[in-house]
């Protein structure tokens, strides 16, 4: 199996997600936390890293990092491989304690920041179902959790001097009104639910722009390993899909139907797509879709006409293979 793809570069941003081997539990107790989190500590001191946020579950952590120095394969295994070692003889065991190697999705901060701190910060309470909303009895749960990064960016209690909170600034210009702001965002799960940032992910790596994905692209070019080979023919048939996509799309008059083929054909991101056709923001695509999705489940016509749109679809993406 080809290892995962690392992407590294200095100021480089990312979620890293690690889970248990065969999904086993990495956190027994609550001297298990603090051991990671003194593990972390010593992570950024010795790395340089910026940790955003984080959380600890008992199979699986979630780290939002940014990488000064673009040392993050070295720093992640560090400290999952320090971890391990002070894990195992804590509980007199040998062997792996995770699965494979950890995960790493290149984050634009800028667009994602905000978004991931709930997607990351919601875990001890979220339903598996990422669309159904956080139930209104979690909340206590939740503002009591110790092991994530939340209570800090509420500002109910002290941060330790290795976490940055400098992403509070994405929710207001002063401290007092981006804890505000944040708490108001957290909220708004409780009641009306959140979206996965994973589905507008491209090419299973990057969050964010086509800068964004560009530069990864250009820095895995260099390598010109068999992983990264492998990753570049992914990342061309993305890009025939998008082409094919914009050109059935543009030969819609009803603005459902290109949002229908540019996404599910395309698969452009709804933030993408809603900047091209005017929308506000991504939501507004994500009820369109659904909207689309059920008259076609329910209308003959409407199912046909989903046929057709597919036909032309395949139809002009077969040229980029002749």
């Amino acid at each position: 199996m080809a290892r995962p793809i690392r992407v590294e570069y200095e100021g480089a941003v990312y979620h890293v997600t690690a889970r248990g081997n065969e999904r086993q539990r990495i956190f027994r107790s609550e001297e298990d936390h603090i051991l990671f989190l003194t593990s972390l500590e010593q992570c950024v001191e010795q790395h340089g890293l910026r940790v955003h946020g984080y959380c600890l579950m008992p199979n699986h952590y979630h780290l939002l990092i940014e990488t000064p120095r673009g040392n993050l394969s070295r720093a992640i295994g560090w400290l999952q491989t320090t971890y391990t070692i002070r894990f195992n003889r804590k509980h007199r065991r040998s062997g792996h304690l995770f699965q494979g190697r950890f995960k790493a999705h290149l984050v634009e901060a800028d667009a994602y920041a905000m978004t991931l701190l709930r997607y990351v910060h919601l875990n001890p309470v979220r339903s598996r179902n990422k669309s159904v909303p956080v139930s209104a009895e979690r909340r206590g749960f939740l503002s009591e959790y110790k092991w994530s990064s939340h209570r800090y960016y509420l500002g109910s209690t002290k941060p330790p001097g290795w976490l940055c909170l400098d992403w509070l600034s994405f929710f207001g210009q002063s401290r007092q009104r981006a804890q505000r702001e944040y708490r108001r965002f957290i909220e708004e799960a409780f009641e009306a639910g959140m979206e996965s940032p994973w589905g507008e992910l491209k090419s299973g790596l990057v969050l964010g722009g086509d800068a964004l994905l560009e530069r990864a692209w250009g820095i895995l070019g260099k390598k010109r390993g068999a992983e990264e080979l492998a990753w570049t023919m992914r990342v061309e048939r993305s890009g025939q899909r998008a082409i094919t996509a914009q050109a059935v799309a543009g030969r819609e008059s009803d603005a459902r139907w290109k949002v229908w083929v540019l996404a599910r054909h395309g698969n452009l991101r709804g933030i993408d797509i809603a900047r091209q056709l005017g929308y506000k923001d991504g939501s507004a695509i994500t009820h369109m879709l659904k909207r689309v999705e059920a008259t076609i489940h329910a209308s003959s016509i409407a199912a046909q006409h989903a046929s057709a749109l597919e036909s032309k679809f395949n139809e002009n993406l077969s040229r980029f293979k002749s």
